[in-house]
């Protein structure tokens, strides 16, 4: 009893102290790395610093990023989350081109960089981010004119490339020197823009030329139109596929302040894009873009999110979607209309259509129906219509119209 007394941390295994350790945030850990020369070896063991978010730490400067940098961050490094200075009078040289290429030597294992109020104007393109990026999170930031544009490597630059990447191959054991093409080109999967007021269809348009782009999310970017979605589609011309046609997953929602100007760039959907198979439409745009969804031929997944919608207006889009496989309302103010005789008769009707359909050729999905469903009517209807598609209710309401 008197030695469990008198233990103190130090009889702790090193790996439990790491554990311990995970729980603290990025200010907790430096300080605590103050305490001993054995706790600041352990602060820097860098399984400590795979998840690295400065967004709540305030008034972050481009000389703590460079302590930090230099210090403790290293290959553990996998997320990286910024808060930048777009409202101060530094916020230009809050991250500088020397210091991204000190991230890309140093931390050779970062998958996504996610820049929250950063100002973007003072760096020439984005291919100054780091070459081992999967995901890239913009959230308020400014840009300059052509930041996504991809400019091919000159003829020695990428004889160098293919050289240093051939020797990487034959010291990991590799048998050939083939080099990868992210060497060659941005290897980004997913472009997350929220709130970036200088986001235009020239950057999105911009977008088409990234090999790799396959999920793309746009939130209150107000300045894409749906003549610059209509350019930027995936589709088939003389000189073959042209646009976005690698993208799978898009986005587009606006969700603005009640009265502010809408510009309905789901409108660009009509032209329907090939191979795109998830859509998510949310806030003002769930309307126009209901009306051109119904051409997307492969699409597989569709979600609606902080709308009002009614039910006529959900049935009339989805009617040519027979590839739909999973539909979900998310938030949705649903418009009913009250109940009369004749129409509750009809619509008991369909509804027994909808079962019988769904039992014939349905995946037994849609066969045992909720009774808290905001809008059963609508669920059965659906069910009948797209007897293979699995449908989800999150946090709805119904509101009772006079009309």
């Amino acid at each position: 009893m008197a030695d469990f007394r008198t233990s103190t941390l130090d009889y702790f295994p090193e790996n439990i102290l790491i554990d311990i350790l995970s729980y603290l945030g990025v200010r907790e850990l430096i300080r605590t790395g103050r305490v001993c020369k054995r706790w600041r070896r352990l602060v820097k063991d860098q399984r400590l610093w795979r998840a690295v978010d400065l967004t709540a730490w305030k008034g972050v400067t481009s000389r703590m990023l460079w302590v930090l940098l230099r210090q403790y961050l290293g290959t553990g490094l996998r997320c990286l989350r910024l808060r930048g200075l777009l409202l101060s009078a530094r916020g230009g040289a809050f991250l500088s081109e020397s210091w991204l290429k000190a991230l890309s030597s140093r931390c050779p294992r970062l998958r996504s960089l996610s820049l929250l109020h950063a100002d973007l104007r003072g760096l020439r393109s984005c291919q100054l981010l780091p070459a081992t990026l999967q995901v890239l999170e913009l959230r308020g930031c400014e840009l300059p004119q052509g930041f996504f544009t991809q400019t091919p490597p000159s003829p020695e630059k990428q004889a160098g490339t293919a050289s240093t990447a051939a020797a990487q191959q034959r010291g990991r054991g590799g048998l050939t020197g083939k080099v990868p093409a992210s060497t060659l080109g941005i290897a980004i999967e997913t472009v997350v823009l929220d709130n970036v007021p200088s986001f235009t269809d020239q950057h999105l348009q911009s977008l088409a030329s990234w090999e790799k782009l396959s999920r793309l999310e746009l939130r209150n970017v107000l300045r894409v139109t749906a003549e610059g979605l209509r350019r930027s589609a995936a589709k088939e011309t003389e000189s073959g596929l042209n646009g976005l046609i690698r993208l799978k997953y898009l986005e587009i929602g606006h969700f603005g302040r009640p009265g502010a100007q809408l510009q309905m760039a789901s409108l660009g959907l009509g032209v329907g894009w090939l191979g795109l198979e998830e859509l998510s439409l949310g806030g003002k745009e769930v309307g126009p873009g209901l009306l051109s969804a119904s051409r997307l031929r492969d699409l597989k997944r569709l979600r609606l999110r902080c709308c009002k919608l009614r039910e006529m207006q959900v049935l009339r889009s989805c009617r040519t979607l027979r590839e739909l496989r999973r539909l979900e309302f998310c938030e949705v103010f649903f418009q009913v209309c009250p109940k009369t005789p004749e129409g509750e008769g009809e619509r008991q009707g369909e509804g027994e259509q909808g079962r019988e359909d769904a039992s014939d050729g349905g995946d037994g999905s849609n066969d045992k129906l909720d009774e808290n469903d905001p809008v059963p009517s609508l669920r059965r209807s659906l069910a009948a219509l797209l007897p293979q598609c699995a449908l989800v209710f999150t946090n709805c309401t119904v509101t009772i119209t006079s009309d």
